[in-house]
């Protein structure tokens, strides 16, 4: 077997997104790939029977797509895609045609995000009597998220829709010319300075591509640009939808369920103006609504429930589990009183039954055992497909049938798994400082002897969030170190969810203790049982990880070196810098009300007592955590001679996304580690 090293991401296919078929003979899935050539991330959809028959029929290749949306039929299927212009669209004389992929791949200008690439558009393939997608609509601003209606002749879509004067400042701004803003929320991570354009839904003729916007469904809210406004067309012919229309809605967490006519009549709001609502799903009679909801909406350390709607109110059917919906996930109706819902569970991700009637929910497919994690799924009356994967296998597709067995459909790693040492986990549980039981999840070197260790180096990879929870899954991170011969060790530390609200909200209010006391009580417990080697200890994390990291070295000289990535270090002079000032405040408070408390939060305070090695790391347009945060902490450490890195990852916001930066990171990351003791033979 080779080692697995960073350069080896180009052999990697991650299923990312699934979609079953309504008749459940076919599931549409969505892959990540790393394009060398381009150097990007590049999505593609394929189509498989969820019978094995045969296997995965790849529709797209060189353009981004993503968001796979059955017809009603399942002889259409639509997507979300940045590709050239459908020449049905084209006006004027045509050049002589070019293979598709070709003119994809020359003209989406790789992900279709920039402003000189085409946008994301509706495409829908008529998969009965074969060929090319075909372009439904063209929006200067292009699409986020569509839905077929009952008929499967009509999808309704959210669009931004800016007036001839906006258009004209929109066109300022790409001629470098000055931003100018007056709402409250003025930036997010990922879509960069906001605007005052309104997105509305549309309903749009598949056939005739003519459209009409819905005027009483428009985006607003403080979280609509990054969430946008989640449209489904129900059976009985009702749009629902999500938004905010309280007078402080850029003010407020709160996101409602609303409903529609598809001819803009009969709007009606579902929710009462109390929760964070998203995902909504109809039954398959249309005569209830399901949707994931927070309650309160801005604590995100409860747990997030699947609630239902119908007249006799609204309710939630998951409560009795006191577990959260796995992020940005969404319940799916098996029948018109059940419902299956991904949540997290102790460190796994897991499916579970609920039922509309409010009666206890329960957990379901065994067959999952304990050593595989759930990622995507999809659920119709018909059949049930997700992805699964484990600390050795990277995520493929599998029908879950009946939820007693799984029926494997892809192979998409094969190779990778053939040829290189992936790593083995064990759950290992230890107690904290405070006598609390925390559960970590180890990842483990090729070749390492439980039974008789020998101590490795090993690296603390702190999740980020808090609110989310690590997992036994393949992690490209987890392989590149374990290869590299470190133990790498995740502490799904307080404040983690997927174990209850009470052991998450413990976290509430606070920042460094509990979490640092967690995941140094787990590198402990590893010294302890000989698996760590206590001279060559690491740690690391990104986002919330990477703020966990640098209180770590506050706290703590036992580490040989640590590296914050992408995180806050001071919480008063980030307040408003960032797209979460709305967490922060209801955690908190505001910063000069509350200046102690903001002091205390931030390591920065006591940045005078790190004296570990620091590679700290920083995306140069990243608005959930800003670079200044990292220069801070970066300036802070070098004025005291403490060895120290600094390294921005330029155009790039809260993520790494393309092949060389994300090899770029891990192969900086090993070499501070290396550098600093962390060789192995």
């Amino acid at each position: 077997m080779s080692r697995f090293e960073p350069d080896d991401i180009y052999e990697y296919t991650g299923a990312v997104d699934v979609a079953l078929s309504p008749d459940g003979e076919r599931a549409a899935f969505v892959t990540s790939e790393y394009d060398p050539d381009e150097d990007r991330r590049r999505s593609s959809v394929f189509t498989v029977p969820t019978d094995g028959s045969r296997d995965p029929h790849r529709l797209t290749r060189a353009s981004d797509a993503s968001s796979p949306v059955w017809g009603p039929d399942g002889e259409k299927l639509g997507i979300l895609a940045a590709r050239k212009r459908d020449v049905e669209l084209t006006v004027g004389p045509q050049e002589e045609e070019k293979d598709a992929d070709e003119d994809d791949a020359e003209d989406a200008g790789g992900n279709g995000s920039g402003d000189d690439g085409p946008k994301q558009q509706v495409w829908v393939y008529d998969l009965a009597r074969g060929g090319d997608a075909r372009q439904i609509t063209d929006r200067d601003e292009g699409v986020r998220a569509f839905d077929f209606g009952p008929d499967g002749d009509r999808v309704v879509f959210d669009a931004r829709d800016p007036t001839d004067e906006q258009a004209d400042r929109l066109e300022t701004r790409h001629d470098d010319g000055p931003i100018e803003i007056e709402r409250l929320n003025h930036k997010a991570n990922g879509v960069g300075w906001l605007d005052d354009v309104t997105s509305y839904l549309f309903v749009a003729s598949v056939d005739t591509r003519e459209s009409h916007r819905l005027d009483d469904a428009y985006g607003s809210g403080s979280f609509e640009a990054l969430s946008g406004l989640q449209p489904a067309w129900g059976p009985d012919g009702r749009i629902a939808f999500v938004a905010n229309y309280e007078d402080d809605a850029e003010d407020s967490a709160v996101y409602d369920v609303h409903t529609i006519d598809p001819d803009g009549s009969n709007y009606e709001r579902v929710t009462d103006g109390d929760r964070f609502c998203m995902n909504p799903a109809w039954s398959p009679d249309g005569d209830r609504l399901a949707f994931v909801a927070r309650d309160p909406p801005m604590n995100w350390y409860r747990p997030a429930e699947v609630h239902v709607a119908d007249d006799d109110g609204i309710r939630s059917v998951s409560e009795s589990l006191d577990r959260t919906v796995a992020l940005n996930a969404a319940a799916s109706w098996t029948d018109d009183d059940t419902l299956l819902a991904p949540i997290g569970d102790e460190g796994w991700t897991r499916l579970v039954r609920c039922h509309a009637d409010g009666s206890p929910a329960e957990r379901v497919f065994d067959a999952q055992g304990d050593h595989r994690t759930l990622g995507a799924v999809d659920a119709t009356p018909n059949g049930v497909v997700g992805t699964l994967t484990t600390a050795d296998a990277p995520p493929d597709v599998y029908a879950l049938d009946g939820l007693a067995d799984a029926e494997r459909l892809t192979d998409l790693n094969a190779g990778l798994v053939e040829e290189y040492d992936l790593p083995t986990h064990e759950r290992v549980t230890f107690e904290n400082g405070d006598g609390d039981e925390v559960e970590a999840i180890t990842f483990l070197p090729p070749g390492f002897d439980r039974d008789d260790p020998e101590p490795h180096p090993t690296v603390a990879l702190v999740h980020g969030g808090p609110m989310s929870y690590d997992t036994p899954g393949f992690n490209l991170t987890r392989a590149f170190f374990t290869n590299a011969g470190y133990v790498v060790i995740c502490v799904n530390y307080r404040g983690s969810t997927s174990y209850g609200g009470d052991f998450a909200e413990r976290l509430r209010g606070s920042r460094g203790d509990l979490e640092t006391d967690d995941v140094v009580s787990g590198v402990d417990h590893l010294v302890e049982r000989g698996w760590a080697d206590p001279d060559r200890l690491f740690c690391t994390g990104f986002s919330y990880g990477g703020i966990t990291s640098a209180h770590v070295a506050v706290r703590e000289d036992r580490f040989a070196a640590i590296a914050p990535e992408h995180g806050i270090y001071d919480f008063y002079s980030n307040f408003g810098t960032d797209d979460n000032h709305l967490w922060h405040e209801d955690e908190f408070g505001l910063p000069w009300e509350n200046v102690e408390t903001y002091r205390d939060i931030s390591s920065i305070t006591r940045v005078d007592e790190i004296d570990t090695p620091m590679l700290i790391t920083a995306g140069e347009e990243d608005w959930r955590c800003p670079p200044t945060q990292a220069e801070q902490l970066y300036l802070s450490v070098k004025k005291q001679d403490v060895p120290a890195k600094l390294v921005v990852y330029q155009n790039e916001h809260h993520n790494i996304g393309d092949p060389e930066r994300a090899i770029h990171r891990i192969e900086t990351l090993l070499e501070w580690f290396e550098e600093h003791g962390g060789q192995t033979e």
